[in-house]
């Protein structure tokens, strides 16, 4: 698996059993549940609805190893119920927020090893979107390709909304994933790319990179084809909400904001208002 930038499949790929398979798993409108496979092996991140999940493994006699959450909201656990009653799959989630079930509370430190689908995981806490938001980053298969299961925290070129937390620890939170390696695969839990990108480039209209990832992904969603996972160099190279301290980026919050402003904390609060109002 390439750390470039490479969309994810939609679907499992029967011939290709024996190998690692990153599935971005479609639900609701705009959701993706993603799936790690590898032999008879499976695991799901955030599975907001059962339905998707259970075909999959269904159709492809897979055993779902874990279930693992990210936060509370419903449509990353939704279905969690569901697949724990069709499957017995242990659930693993973050210690500070209310789920449906829970086998293993998680907090900043701990560690998930799923041998069965190669994945070593760390887990980091990021509140913001929610108060006891966790994210997994680690590596996947033999050539340890890094990755990030990040739910609603960071998304291409956006961030997620702030619902219970505050743009400071909104902010620590995005420090904390922009400090892993670059070649880290960021796997967002929805197809915001367009819309995110929209804004960016509202936000830095002269940024050559942000021009050319916005025609990469128009190509991919006019094909139907999800612009995930992105690459945290990507992020770093698009993503507004990742380069608070930048003169740029200052100086586009600080117009829209119509004063100055002295501090990431600040630049950061007036883009979330500004992306929220876009």
């Amino acid at each position: 698996m390439s750390a470039e930038f490479a969309p994810a499949a939609t679907t499992y790929n029967p011939e290709k059993r024996n190998g690692l398979q990153l599935i971005a798993v479609p639900a609701f409108s705009d959701n993706y549940l993603w799936m790690v496979c590898q032999g008879d092996h499976a695991i799901v991140v955030d599975p907001g609805q059962a339905a998707p999940v259970q075909t999959i493994l269904q159709q492809h006699q897979l055993q779902l190893d874990a279930i693992l959450l990210t936060h509370h909201h419903h449509d990353h656990v939704g279905g969690v119920t569901q697949l724990i009653e069709a499957t017995g799959a242990p659930v693993y989630g973050p210690a500070g927020e209310t789920l449906p079930a829970c086998d293993r509370r998680l907090a900043e430190g701990d560690s998930v090893s799923l041998p069965g689908v190669g994945l070593e995981l760390q887990v980091l806490d990021v509140p913001g979107h929610t108060a006891g938001h966790i994210a997994y980053h680690g590596t996947l298969g033999p050539q340890r390709q890094p990755i990030l299961f990040c739910g609603d925290t960071l998304f291409a070129a956006g961030c997620g909304r702030l619902f219970e937390g505050t743009p400071e620890q909104m902010v620590t939170s995005l420090t904390k994933l922009a400090n892993l390696h670059s070649d880290t695969l960021v796997c967002c839990a929805h197809e915001y790319t367009l819309s995110n990108l929209k804004w960016a480039l509202a936000v830095e209209p002269d940024n050559a990179a942000l021009r050319n990832r916005w025609h990469a992904a128009s190509t991919l969603r006019k094909q139907s084809q999800p612009t995930l996972p992105s690459t945290l160099q990507s992020e770093l190279d698009t993503n507004p909400f990742l380069r608070t301290a930048q003169a740029s980026i200052c100086a586009a919050a600080a117009d829209y904001a119509g004063k100055p402003l002295h501090d990431p904390i600040a630049v950061f609060a007036t883009l979330r208002e500004w992306k929220n109002n876009f």
